[in-house]
């Protein structure tokens, strides 16, 4: 019921209009209601009453006339406007609760991200969130109007005949057993449905962007019996959740189909004992059908309910991932920043049950400063430069900008004055223009051919079929890795940042592509604080200072020409990249 209650503040802005859509809907689905009181007045007051025939069809042409415009002419704009203001009320609802969700994609940590697939969060926002537009329409809308339906039809036929009114209900009892028996277990099981499709659809969310991987290592096979192992486990939920709810159906459907023959059973006996006119019984075996009808709905409700309610437990299960990083009560914008870096004492480990990653750093970076940090991989160098932009927060020490600790700002104002260009720059699947505008969606296209012509990126983007608005396909699939790289770099000149981070960007990349990133890069570095992360040592030996890190602990940390003289750590591995760089003798 939590889930019900959260759920209903999303509501509360539409309460009145779903009260409308009610009252709208109670005048439609009342019309219907009038059906068998007219077929009882022409049993019992034209055709068996004592009037000539000329009078009893000019009463059947004004009854129908009548009834002709009510189900003609009132009732079908009625339809309409309940129709489109359910809808509308739904549709409204789940766009406010999409847009919370973003909002809670965007805030939630890497951390999170590393352990969930996407395609389970793109289930939880498309799917579960769709399914519970059936609360919306059903449960706060159709139910209330089929029970206010099934108490005037039963007024009605109270109206007509008290104790055979009784045997139409009697059967009532049981749909409420049924209801209570049925779906507390449903409720649980379609829970379980909807896990195991959230996994499928992760599964192949993550093997769709693979296909390149499966291909080139023949797994067509293996990877059909992987897929397979999920989509059987959706299966066997979905037929356990089909085989419970075909119980539930074949039981309400049964009592159901019991109650109209218990009404003509008895009408039937009261007719030939003359206590009941024909008129009356046909009328109450319609009345049957207007309130068996509407309960059958209700009982049907329940199953689509419990299916939304599980679907809303998913949702805000979802929704109750807390975040990691939280800015502190309190907490400043970071405005003008000059560049200053300290890192003090810095130890992190990524979850409590981990062994460290960093143990202890400490480094003093001035401003302007470049700052490379080289080592063997899994020394955790990219880790400590994921802590500067606060993807991470430290386990203990600090990191301060001019002298600021940066979990004392807010963080989505530190993260502004960072540009970071990675290896596996991430674009967007619309067009060049807008991925480097990424950079400042507010710059002008003058600005941002400037920053593409620093980046060395203009000529390419000039050379492609609709220059500056040709779309790069999914993850900038159509263009090559270095001019993914050079529209990357040119989104972070258009940011234009007071502090620059470089992960590997000129790694796995041709010469040509390296030449030209690399000049495009200096440019970008000049006169900012900038860090990087470099595997190739010949591409860094520009920096003031170069830090070694090994095993999370800085061992050495000098500039290029020192740290040679030095024959440390950084020599051997220099010596160790000059000999796998050398060109090698064919025999």
């Amino acid at each position: 019921m939590d889930s019900i209650k959260r759920y209903l503040k999303f509501v509360g802005p539409y309460k009145g209009k779903i009260i409308i859509t009610v009252l709208i809907g109670v005048v439609k689905f009342s019309i219907p209601l009038l059906m068998p009181l007219i077929i009882r007045y022409v049993i019992d007051n034209i055709i068996g009453g004592d009037m000539a025939d000329s009078e009893k069809i000019n009463q059947l042409l004004w009854l129908m006339g009548g009834a002709f415009f009510v189900f003609l002419v009132l009732r079908p704009p009625i339809e309409y406007i309940r129709q489109y203001l359910a809808q509308w009320i739904g549709s409204k609802i789940l766009y406010d609760i999409r847009e919370k969700l973003f909002d809670h994609i965007q805030r939630l940590s890497l951390r999170f991200y590393s352990r969930t697939k996407t395609g389970e969060i793109i289930s939880r926002v498309i799917h579960d969130v769709e399914q519970t537009k059936t609360f919306v329409i059903t449960g706060l809308m159709n139910i209330w109007l089929d029970m206010i339906t099934i108490v005037i039809a039963i007024i009605i036929m109270l109206t007509m005949d008290p104790w055979l009114t009784l045997v139409s209900i009697a059967l009532f009892p049981l749909y409420g057993f049924a209801v209570k028996y049925f779906y507390a277990r449903l409720r649980k099981l379609t829970r379980d449905r909807s896990q195991a499709l959230a996994e499928v659809q992760g599964h192949l969310h993550e093997r769709v962007q693979g296909v390149p991987v499966t291909r080139s290592f023949a797994l067509e096979d293996h990877e059909q019996n992987q897929f397979d192992v999920k989509n059987k486990n959706f299966l066997d939920k979905a037929l356990v959740h089909t085989n419970w709810n075909a119980y539930t159906y074949s039981v309400t459907n049964t009592i159901t189909d019991l109650a109209p023959l218990l009404v003509i059973a008895f009408a039937g006996y009261q007719v030939i004992g003359g206590s009941l006119t024909i008129g009356t019984m046909v009328a109450f075996v319609g009345y049957m059908d207007r309130v068996y009808n509407p309960l059958r709905r209700l009982v049907n409700s329940a199953t689509v309910l419990t299916q939304s309610i599980a679907s809303m437990d998913r949702v805000f299960e979802f929704v109750d991932e807390k975040y990691d990083i939280v800015d502190k009560p309190g907490a400043k914008k970071l405005e003008k920043v000059e560049g200053d870096v300290d890192i003090e004492h810095v130890s992190f480990k990524y979850d409590d049950e981990e062994p460290l990653v960093l143990k202890d750093v400490s480094l003093s970076v001035k401003k302007g400063e470049t700052i490379a940090f080289v080592g063997m991989s899994g020394g955790g160098k990219s880790t400590l430069i994921s802590l500067i932009p606060r993807f991470y927060d430290v386990t203990d020490g600090h990191i301060k900008i001019d002298g600021i600790d940066i979990r004392d700002v807010e963080a989505r104002s530190l993260r502004d004055k960072v540009g970071m260009v990675l290896q596996d720059n991430i674009l967007f699947s619309e067009s060049i223009a807008m991925n480097i505008k990424m950079g400042n969606p507010e710059a002008s296209d003058e600005e941002m051919i400037e920053a593409a012509k620093a980046a060395n990126a203009h000529d390419f983007i000039m050379n492609l079929p609709n220059g500056y608005d040709t779309l790069v396909g999914e993850r900038g699939v159509k263009l090559s890795g270095g001019q993914k790289q050079r529209v990357a770099i040119a989104r972070v000149f258009l940011k234009n940042p007071p502090l620059l981070v470089l992960d590997e960007a000129t790694s796995a990349l041709d010469l040509e592509s390296e030449s030209l990133i690399q000049g495009a890069l200096e440019r970008l570095a000049s006169d900012r604080t900038t860090f990087i992360v470099a595997h190739r040592l010949s591409t860094i030996t520009h920096a003031d200072r170069i830090v070694l890190i090994e095993n999370g602990e800085i061992v050495e940390v000098g500039p290029h020409d020192e740290l040679m003289n030095k024959r440390g750590h950084y020599y051997n591995l220099y010596q160790v990249q000059q000999l796998d760089d050398a060109p090698k003798i064919e025999l």
